[in-house]
């Protein structure tokens, strides 16, 4: 079992920067991470929330707030991205093959440097394929996974294990039951990880 649970929806944000910090502070920590995409946008279309409407202070805020953290941090930042990106859950499905598979980190580092840095993001333009082939993977062998009639079953059980849990946004860390929201909680919960307190 790994020490931390990383819950993570692709089209998140703010998911970018701990995409970007989470190995490096895990392996100086001595902390196992398990990569856990799961059905964000289903948790918040039943509750009605928006994160970030468009044109609100708060989603001027967000852009920001994430080019700030970026600097902080050293975490290439061009401008603000396009978003939303991923209507129809495909980089979700992907990224559940790839966790299945045992290829997720590699996959979602890639997918958020397509999307933050190069204006690619895979959920739009048909982008994905080259991704994928970029990665060294068959596209047409993993997008036959992610679209399979059957993997809405694995959208719904995602979801399912986060209401269980008490998730509702992305990224989330959970450690020895504790959950714990944003990126900026996660020094706080490989903290938990490494000494059972995150005091």
């Amino acid at each position: 079992m790994a020490d931390l649970d990383f819950f993570f929806f692709p089209g998140s944000t703010y998911t970018y920067l701990t995409v970007n910090r989470i190995e490096r502070l895990a392996e100086e920590a001595g902390v196992s991470v398990c990569w856990r995409p799961y059905n964000l946008r289903a948790i918040l279309l039943e509750t009605g929330v928006v994160p970030f409407p468009p044109g609100t202070a708060k989603r001027r805020y967000m852009w920001i707030d994430i080019e700030r953290r970026a600097a902080s941090f050293a975490i290439p930042y061009a401008k603000e991205p396009r978003h939303p990106v991923d209507p129809t859950l495909i980089s979700l499905r992907v990224a559940m093959v790839a966790a299945r598979e045992g290829w997720c980190p590699e996959f979602t580092k890639a997918y958020y440097r397509a999307w933050f840095l190069d204006d690619r993001p895979a959920g739009l333009d048909n982008n994905m394929p080259g991704l994928l082939a970029s990665l060294g993977r068959d596209p047409e062998d993993v997008l036959g996974k992610a679209n399979e009639e059957s993997f809405g079953a694995t959208l719904d059980a995602s979801a399912d294990e986060a209401r269980r849990i008490g998730l509702f946004g992305s990224p989330h860390f959970v450690v020895r039951g504790e959950v714990f929201w944003g990126d900026d909680r996660l020094e706080d919960a490989l903290k938990m990880a490494m000494v059972g307190s995150a005091a």
